[in-house]
């Protein structure tokens, strides 16, 4: 119960990442950190799938500094740029036409400007000057010259929108291309001015497509969208970039679509893109919640940027460019020179020309490759934040440190993924920020209330046991630390006593060193094969080991793993007395007892030195059934509890027998061999023996002769065998005895 309670305090501290970023998702409790981070995991991604290539269609003729030097500081004369507009359409012949600038005042350097200002003036009072000046109003008007070039032109003039506090309008703005009325009821989110700067009425009339070249960055000052749409006083104008889109397409009609889905959407109508109608045509844009959109960059702005092709206004008004070099392109006239405060911030550069934004963005257009943060983005976020969270919250208490970095870096990867996919299949943004930020947190709260809170308990843990316990084992008993403690307890398991025979007599021909280093390598193997089959080592003494099974760890087969343990123990000690025979040392020899039975385990000793030990009747039974090794001219001695689980072995029973201390008599085993490895002979001869013992404890002496010539002949050296000769022998001079039990008393330990 108390382990279930943990499981679930840590599965609590892990759920914790998940609520914080559920909250963040969905606006309760939004934490700007992750909003940046979002924006620069969408930068980063924006930079490494950018095309790098030049789009040969579109064409910036840029009032450079170049262009400033030549033809003069900014703003130029209208006549300058009528000669402009008269050379790209009639000379280059052009396919369309886009001011990223305003005219919003009158042109004061035209001629018609100052003579009208000499007659207000010195030639005021001169007879016929006023009607003088009426005729030369054509050539001298720089407005209505410019305007004349731009009308039945594919020309769209640019403006901006404005929030100052006044409302402050200048110029003439073009008709909108949708009213509130077209929204049918519906409330949008789009971006909202107050005031602007439009071109004057002239050009206005003469070129009334127009677009707005507003930018709106981010929270930290970078370009990331465009709004297409911009609401004013109820009416909504189209940009620069949309307005030049439509005139390319035929000039359709603009309407606004409206998404069903409102499951988790921030926008509370789910405007998601608008439509350019045309009849039964029409060209869907997807938009975000503020009518705008993600600008495709292509690669790092200005004229060695790559992306466009960059011509100095300079040139064209000289006429240095081949004629028709621009013919069908779509030009763009904008500024990248510094004075003229056209350079912006975006993900691709720190000074990116305006006018190069718009660029993109019909660019991406033409191409149908548009990102947007769509309108159910929020509801995205939630989804795989609550599946990732669940996954992190349920899995990382279960796993282990390895398994969990595992888990968290695959959970990583898929979301990664599915966010990477989304975008480079389908342009779609979708935050990240909050899953991954969500992953790392789950991750280290799991860990550091894992080592912090569980592991403290787990090292106390493995410094108690780590003495006697295999590392094996105690990896599984850290896992749950709170089922394992040293009280003691009653429980079935399975004791071990190993002696080792000849020490002694090696002793008085080594240095103690030398006996010390031969006794620990001894004990080095040995005590690896008790822990590699699950043993728990219980301690060394003198020249002994003793060691039991199915403790601190519960382990059901532990009478057959110490069997098991005791017969490669066995053949471990044949190894080490031929490399002893090589080296001219002494043979030894091992006795192994077994005995399985109820025991208590558990820490035992006193306040000075204490050690987790077993005690009890049993263990005392297995520590006479090692003596008795030497008795019966075998390796291994066994109870008969032991051998009745331990059914994988072929079992020669060796006696009964009545140990010191003990009443009742025990049958004693010595195991043969695993059953599955038996050989035919073996089989042959261990039923005469069962045979033989059948006969012996019903004192029929002359059968038992009989079955011990065969036994002997099978395997004459077998001390087992001439043991029981010796007895036969000697119980034959005693009259039957109906009370015999058939067991062997021992009345020494």
């Amino acid at each position: 119960m108390k382990t279930l309670a943990k499981h679930w305090q840590r599965i609590a501290v892990t759920l914790i990442p998940l609520i914080l970023a559920l909250l963040q998702a969905i606006g309760v409790a939004p934490f700007g950190v992750l909003q940046r981070l979002d924006d620069i995991i969408y930068d980063a991604r924006l930079r490494a799938t950018m095309p790098n290539t030049l789009d040969d269609r579109i064409v910036i003729v840029d009032i450079d500094e170049k262009s400033l030097a030549e033809v003069g500081r900014f703003p130029w004369g209208r006549n300058k740029l009528a000669r402009l507009v008269d050379v790209l359409f009639d000379q280059q012949k052009i396919a369309l036409l886009g001011f990223d600038i305003v005219f919003a005042e009158a042109d004061d350097s035209s001629g018609l400007s100052r003579l009208n200002d000499l007659a207000r003036n010195e030639f005021k009072d001169q007879p016929g000057f006023a009607e003088r000046l009426r005729l030369l109003q054509p050539e001298l008007d720089y407005d209505a010259l410019f305007a004349k070039l731009l009308e039945s032109r594919p020309v769209v003039l640019g403006y901006y929108f404005s929030n100052d506090g006044d409302g402050r309008t200048v110029g003439t703005l073009p008709v909108p291309v949708m009213s509130r009325n077209d929204l049918k009821g519906h409330d949008v989110a789009a971006f909202s001015w107050t005031g602007y700067g439009a071109n004057i009425d002239v050009l206005a009339k003469a070129a009334p497509l127009a677009g707005h070249f507003n930018t709106t960055p981010d929270i930290d000052g970078v370009v990331r969208s465009l709004p297409l749409l911009a609401e004013h006083n109820g009416q909504y104008y189209e940009s620069l970039a949309l307005a030049m889109f439509r005139r390319l397409a035929g000039s359709p009609k603009v309407v606004p679509s409206f998404s069903d889905e409102q499951w988790l959407s921030r926008s509370y109508q789910g405007l998601d893109r608008i439509l350019l109608k045309d009849g039964k045509s029409s060209l869907s844009i997807p938009v975000d919640r503020h009518i705008a959109t993600l600008v495709p960059y292509r690669g790092p702005g200005g004229a060695k940027g790559g992306s466009f092709r960059y011509v100095s206004a300079a040139d064209v008004l000289a006429g240095r460019l081949p004629t028709g070099s621009l013919k069908g392109k779509i030009i763009l006239v904008g500024t990248t020179a510094p004075g003229l405060l056209d350079l912006r911030v975006t993900p691709v550069g720190q000074v990116y020309p305006g006018v190069e934004a718009h660029a993109n963005l019909i660019s991406g257009w033409l191409d149908n490759k548009i990102t947007l943060k769509p309108d159910y983005a929020m509801g995205y976020d939630v989804f795989v934040l609550t599946m990732a969270g669940l996954l992190l919250a349920v899995g990382l208490p279960l796993l282990s440190a390895p398994r969990a970095v595992l888990l968290s870096m695959g959970v990583l990867a898929t979301v990664i993924g599915i966010n990477t996919w989304l975008y480079l299949s389908f342009g779609l943004v979708m935050p990240l920020a909050a899953a991954i930020v969500m992953t790392l947190t789950a991750f280290a709260l799991n860990m550091s209330y894992g080592y912090f809170v569980e592991s403290r308990s787990k090292r106390e843990l493995a410094h108690l046991f780590g003495t006697y316990v295999p590392p094996e084992l105690v990896d599984e008993m850290v896992k749950d630390p709170d089922s394992y403690s040293m009280k003691a307890t009653s429980r079935e398991l399975t004791v071990m006593f190993c002696d080792m025979r000849g020490f002694t007599k090696m002793s008085e021909h080594m240095e103690p060193t030398q006996l010390q280093e031969l006794l620990t390598g001894v004990f080095s193997r040995l005590t690896s094969i008790i822990r590699a089959n699950r043993g728990t080592i219980d301690k060394y003494m003198g020249d002994c080991v003793m060691a039991f099974w199915g403790a601190p760890v519960d382990t059901p087969e532990h009478a057959n793993l110490a069997v098991k343990s005791a017969m490669e123990m066995a053949n471990a000690v044949r190894d080490i007395n031929l490399d002893h025979r090589a080296r001219g040392l002494p043979d030894i020899g091992i006795g192994i007892g077994l005995n399985t039975g109820t025991m208590c385990v558990g820490d035992m000793g006193s306040n000075i030195r204490r050690a987790y030990t077993v005690i009890g009747d049993s263990v005392n039974l297995g520590s006479r059934l090692e003596g008795l090794s030497k008795v019966y001219g075998v390796d291994i001695v066994v109870s008969e509890t032991t051998r009745k689980l331990a059914p994988d072995f072929a079992w020669q029973e060796l006696d009964r027998v009545r140990v010191k201390g003990k009443e009742q008599a025990v049958a004693i085993f010595w195991p043969m061999a695993p059953s599955a490895q038996l050989n035919e002979a073996s089989s042959t001869e261990l039923k005469t023996w069962v045979a033989f013992v059948k006969a012996y404890r019903a004192q029929n002496w002359d059968q038992t002769d009989v079955l011990l010539m065969n036994l002997l002949r099978m395997n004459a050296k077998k001390f087992l065998y001439q043991l029981y000769s010796e007895r036969v022998a000697s119980m034959r001079l005693l009259p039957f005895d109906p009370e015999w039990d058939g067991a062997t008393n021992f009345v020494t330990k």
